[in-house]
Order: structure tokens, then C-alpha cells, then sequence
């Protein structure tokens, strides 16, 4: 199983950097059959736990009061969905070297907003970091560190080094962190070794179809 076709719990998070990662909940973005990880909220608190967006606790209290309220549960849903296509949309665009559209930075300003209302500073062993207000039974809670995320790749100064992953089809999102910045997948044990392999054969089929 690839870490296209895995299932959310195993979802390979290759990204760099949370925002990312979330991003790549989807694979083979722009066909017509894109592979998605995220078909419901549980899909959403799985996928959370394991990016360590949520504890274990948050995550069982999470799916509690999912389950008490279906209804507000699926909008929450359907509201990450559009979010994660608001920032893929923003991060691709940075990556092709594209403008990047104003509707989906009035989109994400607009959620960043809301995010940023439940920030808060926390005191820890050496100094302060940024946290989140108590926010029990929020579901909505789990996007707000995505967003942090986002918003501090777009402004922390390494968007040069954001990448698409160059395999066919994938669409994956990246930083890349290699020193010569040169590197083109999103996973050379995945997308890598399938553009080996289908260099490797059109490689044999020129030489076959020569000698033929």
C-alpha cells in the first residue's frame, strides 16, 4: 500500500510542515479521480491525532461531541474540506511560481481571523510559545492550529523552497529542505522509484523498438 492509497490512520505526512501535510489529504488533485483521505469528521479527528494536532483525550472528548451533534458536525466537516482546497489552491500556486488568486486570500483571512480569536500565549519552562484558549466541545478546534500553520509558512520567509511533488498525477505539497534545493517528490520511496521505473521503461521500449 502507497502512501496514496493508505488509509488516513497510515497517511505518510511528508509535507514539512503541518499545513501541508493537511493538503495532502488528497492526492492527484487536478484528474478527475483524486484519491481522498477525509470523508467525515471521524476521518478528520484520526487524521488530527496523527499529524499531533490532538491529544488522545481531545480526540475521544472530539468524537463524543461529534456524535451528540451529527448536524454541526458535518458543516464543521465540510468547512476543513474547503479549507484544505483554500490552502492547497494558495500553496500550489506559490509552488508553480503563480499569483496567487485574491478570492482565496480573502478566503483565508477570513478563517485566519476566526483562528486567531482563540490564540493565546503560554508560559513554559523557557519562555512563552503559542497555544490555544480551552475550548471544549469546539469542534472546529482542529483546524485552528492548520491555519497557524499556514499563515506562518506564507510570512515566515521559506516559500521558495515549497514544491509540488514533480510525480505523475500526485500533487502533493512539500518544503524543500535538501541543501541544493533540488529535491522533486514528495517521497523517493513512492513517487520517486515510479518515475525510475517508468524511465526505466521507456528507456527498454525505445531500445526494443531500434533493434526491432
Amino acid at each position: 500500500m502507497d502512501e496514496h492509497t493508505a488509509g488516513i490512520d497510515e497517511l505518510n505526512l511528508v509535507g514539512g510542515r503541518l499545513c501541508l501535510d493537511f493538503a495532502n489529504t488528497i492526492g492527484s488533485h487536478d484528474t478527475d479521480h483524486p484519491d481522498e483521505h477525509l470523508t467525515t469528521y471521524h476521518d478528520l479527528l484520526v487524521w488530527s491525532r496523527r499529524a499531533g494536532v490532538l491529544a488522545k483525550g481531545d480526540q475521544e472528548q472530539l468524537a463524543r461531541e461529534a456524535a451528540a451533534r451529527p448536524a454541526e458536525a458535518a458543516v464543521i466537516f465540510e468547512q476543513a474540506r474547503e479549507l484544505r482546497e483554500v490552502i492547497y489552491r494558495i500553496f500550489a500556486a506559490v509552488a508553480g511560481g503563480r499569483p496567487v488568486a485574491p478570492a482565496d486570500i480573502k478566503q483565508f483571512n477570513a478563517r485566519l481571523q476566526e483562528a486567531l480569536a482563540h490564540a493565546e500565549l503560554v508560559q513554559g519552562g523557557e519562555g512563552f510559545e503559542w497555544g490555544w484558549e480551552l475550548a471544549d466541545g469546539a469542534l472546529e478546534q482542529i483546524v485552528w492550529p492548520i491555519i497557524r500553520s499556514a499563515a506562518d509558512l506564507l510570512t515566515a520567509g521559506e516559500l521558495s523552497r515549497v514544491r509540488e511533488c514533480s510525480g505523475e498525477s500526485c500533487g502533493w505539497l512539500f518544503v524543500d529542505t535538501s541543501r541544493n534545493r533540488s529535491r522533486r517528490w514528495c517521497d523517493m520511496e513512492d513517487c520517486g522509484n515510479r518515475a525510475k521505473a517508468r524511465r526505466h521503461y521507456q528507456r527498454k521500449r525505445a531500445t526494443d523498438q531500434q533493434e526491432a
